[in-house]
């Protein structure tokens, strides 16, 4: 069941949200350190990580699942979201050189079909990056954030279903190590808490991040596949004042 838009946009305006933001956006930078001249496609609720790679990358969109709902982004500039059918992604075929999924596999109904459009629209080339409620981590056991909701992954199940979907898994980095609490304390520490996590506690983290390429070969069309699309238009990027 996905979490609705409303809820999410609240949970990164608090403390803790912007915390775990940092935290994982932070990850995010050293996986990816370089997108210039890219097209990247955020699927989830992705905005407040992808925003970091505007006016570096050639173009970044945000699709947000229709079930979960859409927000304007950026604030107070032209719209670079769309809402959309996860099962039916309204891009082209290997249109995008970066996907990242945040608040999207763990709230999935249907894994493959939503797999498959990813793989269709990922160049061949190209990298994608799930983010993901660790199982092991107190993140998934609490309710009271997103990271609490959906169906949590450990390592080996995370790469398990890449594979299962016509993608390779090449590398899997725990982040997120400070605990959800409220306390101003714990979270102002919360580098520390990761630099000793990923030393001595890689098995606790809140999520998961994998980042995995396609396996290039022939694979059965689905019925989606056989439908009619209609596409959006990808704009073209839009530099930042």
């Amino acid at each position: 069941m996905w979490t609705d838009v409303v809820d999410l946009r609240d949970f990164y305006l608090s403390t803790l949200g912007q915390v775990a933001r940092r935290m994982i956006r932070r990850r995010l930078r050293e996986l990816w350190p370089d997108v210039s001249g890219q097209s990247i496609l955020g699927l989830g609720y992705t905005t407040p990580y992808i925003n970091a790679f505007r006016g570096e990358a050639e173009r970044v969109l945000a699709a947000m699942p229709a079930a979960q709902g859409v927000l304007h982004w950026p604030p107070d500039e032209p719209g670079l979201t769309t809402l959309v059918d996860e099962l039916e992604l309204p891009f082209p075929d290997l249109s995008m050189d970066r996907v990242i999924l945040i608040h999207a596999l763990e709230c999935a109904e249907q894994v493959r079909p939503l797999m498959r459009e990813i793989w269709r629209v990922l160049s061949g080339s190209g990298r994608l990056l799930v983010v993901a409620p660790n199982r092991r981590g107190i993140w998934a056991r609490l309710e009271r954030t997103p990271f609490g909701h959906g169906l949590p992954y450990t390592p080996g199940q995370l790469s398990r279903v890449l594979r299962d979907n016509l993608f390779t898994p090449i590398e899997t980095h725990p982040a997120l190590f400070v605990p959800p609490v409220h306390s101003r304390m714990v979270l102002s520490s919360a580098p520390a808490w990761e630099q000793v996590g990923r030393r001595a506690f890689t098995t606790f983290s809140g999520v998961v991040m994998t980042e995995a390429v396609k396996q290039i070969y022939a694979a059965e069309a689905t019925p989606s596949a056989k439908r009619r699309r209609r596409y959006l238009p990808v704009p073209e990027r839009t530099p930042r004042v």
